[in-house]
């Protein structure tokens, strides 16, 4: 059974946790086309932060854009971040969304790797 610490050790510990139950019924080649993909995919949660920060200064909704949140993006574009508040709840709830993110795109890989 793969270890995540081998493939992927720049993870946090939630998102290490949930990855590592993903990776228990996987076997080696299939790990590292795991990690090879997920590691090309998944955004950095200081990533998201600076995102947010952004959005709070310059262009609101540009952390829902980078995060594939589209309608929210535009909802935010239009609506000055919803009059700020959204964009601050953002810049607290940075490593949520960017975990959401992962997760979704985790499964999307699970599910492509499935299929080979």
């Amino acid at each position: 059974m793969p270890h995540i610490t081998h493939y992927l050790p720049e993870l946090d510990e939630p998102e290490k946790v949930f990855i590592q139950d993903l990776f228990d019924g996987m076997s080696p080649e299939q790990a590292q086309l795991f990690a090879g993909a997920y590691r090309q995919r998944r955004k950095d949660p200081h990533t998201v932060l600076l995102a947010a920060i952004i959005g709070l200064v310059a262009l609101p909704g540009l952390q829902r854009f980078w995060l594939g949140h589209v309608g929210l993006g535009f909802l935010y574009l239009f609506s000055w971040g919803i009059l700020l508040v959204g964009t601050v709840a953002d810049l607290v709830r940075y490593k949520r969304l960017a975990l959401n993110y992962n997760q979704e795109i985790a499964h999307h890989i699970v599910e492509n790797i499935q299929l080979l």
